[in-house]
């Protein structure tokens, strides 16, 4: 059996690359958790994951945090805050199917975007939080 983390992590890559309005705002399945070399822009980058013991005096269970990091190099950040509302109709309180493990919850906790510093790069970031079990 996989990790919860991982399970988590597989399934959140699956679902954004199936997801119609995902791929609309992207361009495509431009979801990554290591980018290939001239990447086109906008993209996803699966960022910093946390996992927690979330167990019970009877159950076990992990908390789990996700940062999804977007990319864009468009004017402003109608692109990024696009493809971050994109990302969140997809995940937040989504019945998503893990290997060897159960999602209890899945929440979009918050997101920001703003200018990188090279300038011309826009950034922006969406946190989730997760409550997994074992099967």
């Amino acid at each position: 059996m996989s990790s919860a983390g991982f399970a988590l992590q597989q399934a959140l890559h699956a679902c954004l690359t199936s997801n119609v309005n995902v791929l609309t705002a992207l361009g495509g399945p431009r979801v990554y958790d290591d980018v290939p070399e001239r990447a086109q822009f906008p993209y996803v980058t699966i960022g910093q994951t946390t996992e927690r013991d979330w167990s019970t005096g009877s159950e076990d269970g992990s908390e789990h945090t996700l940062t999804l990091h977007v990319w864009s190099r468009a004017a402003g950040r109608k692109e990024a805050n696009a493809v971050i509302a994109a990302a969140r109709a997809a995940l937040h309180d989504a019945a998503i199917a893990l290997d060897g493990h159960r999602l209890i919850n899945l929440r979009h906790e918050f997101s920001d975007a703003r200018r990188d510093p090279d300038g011309e790069t826009f950034h922006g970031t969406a946190r989730f939080r997760a409550v997994t079990e074992p099967l």
